[in-house]
């Protein structure tokens, strides 16, 4: 009997659903080899059946693995119990974190690796969660060859709206008011409203329709289901709406995995990169301030919520349910952008522009995650450095303020890495250089401390950080 190959994810219900497109490739990378996953029982034992075929085990039943060989054990979780677990096991390969034979936490893959320095310096990533969950065992032209269905289209007579009011954070969602405007816009429109969210939303749905009742100055038709569908019974409701509009949620990613199409509100601290609908098809909503995606909101109030008005979601909304078309890609969103989730060149996840839009801001911010998102594939084995050139000459050639001041900032970086590479790290050095060159900082001092500022893990940072001034500079 073939040894299984053990995923350990006990993170939300969301990242569950974010490793079933690993649990997918691994099966067509290994044929007839099970797949464990271990996660929380109260996520999967609702959900299995709309996973790829998969073992699962609660946490409670992790001394039960010790008893098995693996061939590879990926541990997608940071809790440090997950990395006990990881560094316990007997098996072939370890991916993500671990507790090493002195106990030492450390982190196996380069991906792996790559995704935990983007702690607190996440602006410019462009890799998606599901696909660095797979990168370190399945091969980039497995994930680009894979092209799931699109989003459903019901008949045009079918016009029913999901609003998911809930959010695991207060910063990630709209208020209450917002959705219950919102329903009463939908309305407008002849769309059919229904509040959807889990039992501990039932007061936000609760306060949405006494908004909507005042708004409209009477009853109003809409359902409200929040806090009485199992997540069985939410997946089932879902295969008879036109679309779902949600924050970034969990329930955003199974209604996306099952084909119900999303228009997902990217507000708060959350990435749409990392943790937008992953399937090609979807819309994301998102404001375009500076700060917009942040890995934690540091304004009195949060900026990025201004860019969902319920009359423009509900317009939106609208256009989405009737097929997205020559008349949606015509709209105007001042102050917010409109994406579509497909497909890059480079066969990864990538957001698109669904409307007409010109702003320096966005347009640089876009190259300089290009850019990274080059340079880390390039660095780590996806692809050769053409990508990274091209890149980096469209960020010189069409951002020129940019390339300014990077010019300027560039000593003061070289100094610094040059002064940890001889001594001591400080711990923030990476946040002590300019938000483009966060990145990179961050991602060498982790792989340097990963492995003990060994005499290699220098001469690799010296390496990397060479190769990626001599792409930004031209020499």
């Amino acid at each position: 009997m073939k040894n299984p190959i053990c995923i350990l994810q006990m993170q939300r219900m969301g990242d569950l659903v974010l490793t079933f497109p690993l649990i997918l490739w691994l099966h067509r990378l290994y044929p007839g080899r099970e797949i464990w996953v271990v996660g929380e029982e109260s996520f999967f034992s609702a959900i299995y059946h709309v996973s790829p075929q998969a073992v699962f085990f609660p946490w409670s039943a992790a001394p039960r693995l010790k008893t098995r060989r693996f061939e590879a054990v990926v541990n997608l979780s940071h809790r440090d119990e997950a990395a006990i677990l990881a560094g316990s096991l007997d098996t072939e390969t370890v991916i993500g974190p671990y507790l090493d034979k002195n106990a030492v936490r450390r982190i196996r893959g380069d991906f792996q690796l790559y995704r935990a320095s983007l702690t607190g310096c996440n602006r410019h990533n462009r890799f998606h969660w599901a696909e660095l969950n797979a990168l370190d065992l399945v091969p980039l032209s497995l994930i680009a060859a894979t092209r799931p269905d699109p989003p459903r289209r019901l008949p045009p007579e079918k016009r029913t709206v999901g609003l998911f009011v809930g959010a695991s954070e207060a910063a990630k969602r709209p208020a209450p008011a917002f959705f219950g405007q919102l329903a009463v816009e939908c309305l407008k429109r002849g769309l059919r409203p229904v509040l959807l969210g889990g039992p501990g939303e039932k007061d936000l749905a609760a306060e949405a329709m006494r908004t909507a009742r005042e708004r409209a100055r009477g009853p109003v038709r809409i359902l409200n289901l929040a806090g009485k569908l199992s997540l069985k019974e939410f997946i089932a409701v879902g295969q008879t709406m036109a679309l779902l509009v949600t924050p970034d949620t969990g329930p955003m990613h199974l209604a996306a995995w099952t084909g119900l199409s999303c228009l997902n509100l990217s507000l708060g601290n959350v990435h749409p990169w990392e943790t937008g609908p992953y399937q090609p098809g979807h819309h994301v909503l998102r404001s375009s301030v500076s700060c917009s995606g942040c890995w934690s909101c540091e304004r009195e109030s949060h900026l990025c919520h201004a860019a969902a008005s319920p009359r423009r979601v509900a317009l939106l909304a609208d256009h989405l349910t009737a097929a997205p078309s020559a008349r949606t890609a015509r709209l105007r969103t001042p102050g917010a952008r409109l994406l579509r989730t497909g497909k890059s060149p480079l066969g990864l996840y990538a957001l698109s522009p669904a409307t007409r839009e010109t702003g320096r801001a966005v347009f640089a911010r876009d190259l300089s995650g290009e850019f990274w998102q080059a340079y880390f594939g390039a660095r780590l084995g996806l692809w050769d450095e053409a990508p990274a050139l091209a890149a980096a000459t469209r960020l010189r050639e069409d951002a020129p303020h940019l390339a300014e001041v990077l010019g300027r900032a560039m000593p003061r970086f070289a100094r610094n890495l040059g002064q940890g590479l001889r001594g001591t790290m400080p711990d923030d050095f990476w946040r002590a250089q300019i938000p483009f060159l966060r990145p990179l900082a961050s991602w060498l001092h982790m792989a340097l401390a990963n492995d003990d500022f060994s005499a290699k893990a220098r001469r690799k940072a010296l390496s990397d950080a060479e190769a990626c001034l001599s792409f930004l500079l031209h020499r």
